[in-house]
């Protein structure tokens, strides 16, 4: 008897069993119906997790690179700032800090000349670090680099100009500063290194004059970046808090009596160098160094700087565009208005005129030669045109300014490289031509075209005679001419005056 093995739910003949057709490669032949429907959702599932097992791998890839970016970058970011802080050797506090070999009492001074060299490259370096980090963070806020302070966003590079008016006392640099000083887009300082004379004082000699220079040099660099702050420490008392109600006479410049920086009025609060027309806090200097930055350009008066070679680290500054205007007058004109000015500082000159002795003492003669042989000597520099000053200086005599003040005005601002405003047209015409001089020995506002000629009818012939021996070598070269007796001094209808064209070289 033949014994037939049943099929089992109807497999077919390939597969015995579910387990076997399980194990089996899948296919539409090897299983039946119920087969198909299990394999299906398998394939699916095994599609699934091996997608879900790509993305993991993908976004861990991913990862690494975004990780392996950021490290990068802040590697670089590291490496600025490394960079940044090794440039900056002193801490805020020594920076702020004024050495005190250079800020002396009364009556002490500088002894010898190797204590200059040091005192001077130690004053040369807080200036430096000063305009790095009290100029570049004033209150807590980042400053641009200097070459951005040097460059405001409302003048293009290059077009910024950084006009100095150089001169000495009672030359009418006053009134020739305010020239600048009326021009709206012109950012003017009225003699700010007179604080650092009254702060530094320096052995009388040799090495004195030149001292002073290198550090008004490197002060007068900084204030053409607008880094007000380099002046804080010379301020007597200091500033607080970047305020400070004792500015040199900040009613002279209107960019500092001007909104924003003329702030709110203070009560019971002295400002011995107020504004002339506006009542104004005390100056902020934070505001006023704001207050440059936005200005066109940048012009100050010094009667302190006054030899014209030391300047040149500044012509050849590329952060600068300076522009040198040398203003000179008349010795005997100078000599005759510093003895009513300064009439403390004269008191052997005048005894000297009301004894009538025959000989003035040589100490004052010798300084008087030296002056004006300082002055000789700057002017001849510049007209010589060296390369690092070629289209940069400019002289002017005074008395030219006082004949002709708009067409000097316009010389001045042509040479400078800044377009002349009616503004300071309108201002020359009101203070050039008044029916009466104004009151006090600064004035502005004066009839010019008299005014220049009155220390001829003032001054006694044998003081002139003492100035043009000493001074002779500079009136001849600025064209002043020598008076050979009391009749032609007082006689108006001979100049002492030669025409000459103007005095610089495009």
């Amino acid at each position: 008897m033949r014994v037939t093995q049943p099929e089992e739910d109807g497999l077919g003949p390939e597969c015995r069993s579910r387990a076997e057709c399980l194990q089996q490669p899948r296919s539409p032949t090897a299983c039946g119906p119920m087969e198909k429907s299990l394999a299906v959702p398998q394939e699916r599932r095994d599609c699934v997790h091996s997608l879900r097992m790509r993305s993991k791998y993908a976004l861990f890839l991913a990862f690494v690179v975004v990780v392996f970016v950021f490290i990068e970058k802040e590697n670089k970011i590291i490496s600025r700032v490394s960079d940044k802080l090794k440039q900056i050797p002193q801490s805020l506090a020594d920076a702020n800090s004024t050495d005190p070999v250079l800020i002396l009492a009364d009556n002490a001074s500088l002894m010898s000349l190797s204590e200059l060299d040091s005192a001077f490259s130690q004053m040369q370096s807080r200036l430096h670090n000063l305009s790095l980090q009290l100029g570049m963070e004033p209150e807590g806020e980042a400053q641009a680099p200097a070459q951005e302070e040097a460059q405001p966003a409302s003048t293009p590079p290059g077009q910024r100009r950084h006009v100095l008016l150089m001169a000495t006392t009672r030359t009418g640099s006053s009134f020739v500063g305010e020239f600048f000083n009326q021009q709206g887009n012109i950012f003017y300082l009225f003699e700010p290194l007179w604080h650092i004379e009254r702060t530094v004082s320096f052995e009388q000699g040799r090495a004195s004059a030149a001292a002073s220079a290198l550090v008004y040099r490197d002060v007068l660099q900084q204030l053409f970046l607008c880094d007000l702050y380099v002046l804080e420490p010379f301020i007597n008392p200091p500033p607080e808090a970047h305020l400070t109600p004792f500015m040199f006479r900040r009613g002279s410049s209107r960019s500092l009596c001007e909104d924003p920086v003329c702030t709110p009025f203070v009560k019971k609060v002295f400002e011995k160098y107020h504004c002339r027309d506006r009542r104004c806090g005390p100056l902020n200097v934070t505001l006023a160094a704001e207050a440059c930055r936005r200005k066109d350009h940048m012009a100050l008066k010094a009667v302190r700087m006054r030899q014209l070679e030391f300047l040149q680290p500044l012509a050849e500054d590329p952060r600068l565009d300076l522009r040198v205007i040398q203003l000179v007058r008349d010795p005997r004109a100078v000599l005759a208005s510093r003895m009513v000015a300064f009439a403390g500082k004269y008191e052997t000159w005048k005894k000297w005129l009301e004894e009538g002795q025959d000989q003035l003492q040589e100490e004052e003669v010798q300084r008087l030669r030296a002056n004006c042989e300082s002055i000789r000597l700057s002017a001849e520099l510049g007209l010589r045109q060296p390369a690092w000053l070629r289209g940069r200086y400019m002289l002017v005599r005074y008395e030219d300014v006082a004949r002709k003040p708009l067409q000097k005005a316009r010389e001045m601002y042509r040479f400078a490289g800044i377009p002349l405003t009616p503004q300071v047209e309108d201002w020359i015409q009101k203070n050039t031509q008044a029916a009466r001089d104004g009151s006090g020995i600064y004035s502005t506002q004066k009839n010019s075209s008299e005014q220049f000629e009155k220390w001829r009818f003032s001054i006694p012939f044998k003081l002139a005679q003492v100035v043009q021996a000493a001074c002779a070598p500079t009136m001849h070269l600025f064209g002043y001419k020598l008076a050979g007796d009391a009749a032609s001094l007082t006689n108006r209808s001979l100049s002492l005056l030669e025409e000459r064209g103007t005095f610089w070289v495009t």
